[in-house]
């Protein structure tokens, strides 16, 4: 994978390096201490991944993401956690804080390789289309806490969640905005139908009447790419009806 870094401190740069160097798969192709300049290098070579810190003079790293049309893969890398939500609605792929640890950089690199290697796969669709309805004593909707009040949320419009440690961000047709909530995956599952709600990877578990597509190692639902877990692929592909 191709990177850069993006970091107005030079100390921070020669740490993610010395990182970068002794993991296999990766390509330092520059080191950016302006974020413009980091904006020329994505707009006009092919970047995979970019380790971007937040807290930078005329540009933050969020309003450079905001700025850039064609995006690839980022990494928040930044002292100051309190951006850390802000950052995950923005889609980042992970977020370091600092001073980063050599084994939490490795979880967030195998991370984004994962990515990377689910978009190479060519596409399977699913057969047949799954269409589960929900059915018995339980409800069409659920009530989920979100910040200062109680959310409705009607079932059959939930797409995917994606767990972010003691969060839950619940993805619905209604908005691209996510549903931040203060869970579990086995809390929410429990007031969820069982046979609509399929978990695919520790980090997601997905409506699978929201699914367009099945790839090697992702689940498409819509444009969004969500990846399959070494540890569930076995499982999620026998629920799916995949050989």
């Amino acid at each position: 994978m191709r990177c850069i870094l993006v970091d107005d401190e030079p100390l921070a740069l020669d740490v993610l390096s010395s990182y970068l160097e002794k993991v296999e798969g990766f390509e330092l192709v520059a080191r950016c201490t302006n974020p413009l300049e980091a904006i020329r290098i994505i707009s006009e070579q092919s970047i995979d991944l970019v380790f971007l810190d937040i807290e930078m003079p005329n540009l933050s790293g969020i309003d450079l993401v905001k700025s850039l049309d064609r995006l690839p893969q980022f990494i928040f890398t930044t002292a100051y956690p309190q951006y850390a939500l802000e950052g995950f609605d923005l889609n980042a792929t992970d977020y370091l804080v600092k001073p980063v640890p050599f084994p939490r950089f490795l979880k967030a690199v195998a991370r984004a390789k994962e990515k990377h290697e689910a978009a190479t796969h060519k596409t399977v669709e699913i057969k047949p289309v799954i269409q589960t309805a929900v059915t018995g004593n339980m409800p069409d909707f659920i009530f989920v806490k979100s910040e200062y009040e109680n959310v409705k949320i009607n079932i059959a419009d939930i797409k995917y969640m994606q767990g972010l440690k003691d969060y839950i961000k619940i993805y619905t047709q209604q908005s691209d905005r996510a549903i931040l909530t203060l869970s579990s995956f086995k809390e929410l599952l429990d007031k969820l139908p069982a046979a609509s709600f399929l978990r695919v990877h520790r980090s997601y578990v997905v409506n699978v009447n929201a699914i367009r597509a099945v790839q090697k190692s992702k689940i498409l639902i819509g444009d969004i790419r969500i990846p399959i877990g070494d540890t569930y692929k076995d499982e999620v592909l026998k629920q799916l009806n995949i050989s």
